[in-house]
């Protein structure tokens, strides 16, 4: 990502609040969320299950059932427009043309009863100016682009007749077949095995760059975001707890659950019989969220404040921020690296 054309926004999500109406009662799973994706950056969104990293994800092209799933607030921008306002004709182009998804479970998000051919196609189907003999073309084209070897057997065979990896890349051809300006992947390499995981990783890093495409990565693995992404957003109860580039939070973080997913992860030169460390406690309750700082209650850092009201935004410098009350003029310092362990997979 260089020049002037990473500087421009393809998409501003601002203050979405998203829940779901249950037979217990709301879950708040997206709590005032604002963040911008660049032209041609990769975005990581990191956190633990459940901290609505995949929600986010997929109330940008309305993924999520409606009911029960519901917007409380906010808008999410693509080309001026907002996406909440959107129609269901409206939002199947737009998941056709512009914004791809790739879901984090291959094995179970192709149809068992179709060709590799007609899924590619089906992308391309709302597009009648497009001819029969040229979706195949475009499906083979990209079936070649994702690596696929011997592209016309794979176009006619089924899921069940391909490995995972493979399955995988035809989750990536699918989203990537009409060349679209935002790709998001929802933990794209969930299922596979280290090895394979690495090959999908690289091939979606040189596509991105080769097609100019923003991304959104969604994934709980710290060396993922390590290795591809320009910036990270970090999550935690819903919210946006700590954002910044990859170097800033993982090198300057400046909140304690960042500095707890940092120290729980296992660095090249920790010995062998090293026990990790895990942030202790569990997450918040979304039926009924904490009226302070979602992360209070597991915090060896908070203070009585945290606990009664949840803190605003401050800025460390420019583009990274937190969400922490330890950046308060008046709150007391404290050395996060040695308040939340060893540090040893920061420092290697």
């Amino acid at each position: 990502m260089n020049g002037d054309e990473g500087m421009k926004t393809v998409l501003e999500v601002k203050n979405v609040s998203y829940s779901f109406h249950t037979y217990g009662g709301i879950v708040r799973a997206v709590r005032d969320v604002s963040f911008d994706l660049k032209k041609g950056e990769i975005l990581g969104i990191v956190g633990e299950s459940g901290c609505g990293k995949s929600v986010t994800a997929q109330c940008i092209l309305r993924l999520n059932p409606e009911p029960p799933g519901f917007f409380e607030q906010g808008s999410i921008l693509y080309q001026g427009e907002d996406i909440v306002n959107k129609n269901e004709a409206q939002m199947r182009k737009l998941r056709s043309d512009d914004i791809g998804f790739i879901f984090q479970d291959p094995m179970t998000s192709l149809n068992p009863t179709m060709t590799i051919g007609r899924q590619i196609e089906e992308v391309l189907i709302y597009h009648k100016e497009i001819s029969k003999s040229k979706r195949k073309q475009l499906a083979l084209d990209i079936l070649h682009k994702v690596g696929i070897s011997d592209a016309e057997k794979r176009y006619k065979q089924y899921p069940h007749e391909l490995s995972g990896g493979m399955k995988q890349r035809i989750m990536i051809a699918i989203a990537l077949v009409r060349n679209p300006d935002i790709i998001i992947a929802d933990e794209p390499t969930t299922s596979l095995d280290v090895t394979i995981e690495a090959q999908i990783l690289d091939l979606l890093k040189q596509l991105q760059q080769e097609m100019g495409t923003s991304v959104i990565l969604i994934t709980h693995d710290l060396g993922v975001i390590a290795s591809m992404c320009d910036r990270v957003l970090v999550m935690y109860g819903g919210k946006i707890v700590e954002t910044g580039t990859v170097d800033e939070v993982f090198y300057e973080f400046k909140h304690p659950y960042t500095a707890g997913l940092l120290n729980s992860i296992a660095g090249i030169n920790t010995p062998k019989d090293t026990r990790l460390i895990s942030i202790e406690g569990t997450p918040p309750d979304l039926f009924n969220p904490p009226a302070g700082c979602p992360f209070a209650a597991r915090c060896r850092c908070a203070m009585e404040v945290c606990y009664k009201m949840p803190p605003k935004n401050y800025e460390i410098s420019a583009g990274h921020e937190t969400m922490c009350w330890l950046q308060h003029e008046s709150a007391p310092s404290v050395d996060l690296l040695k308040e939340f362990g060893r540090g040893s997979a920061v420092n290697e």
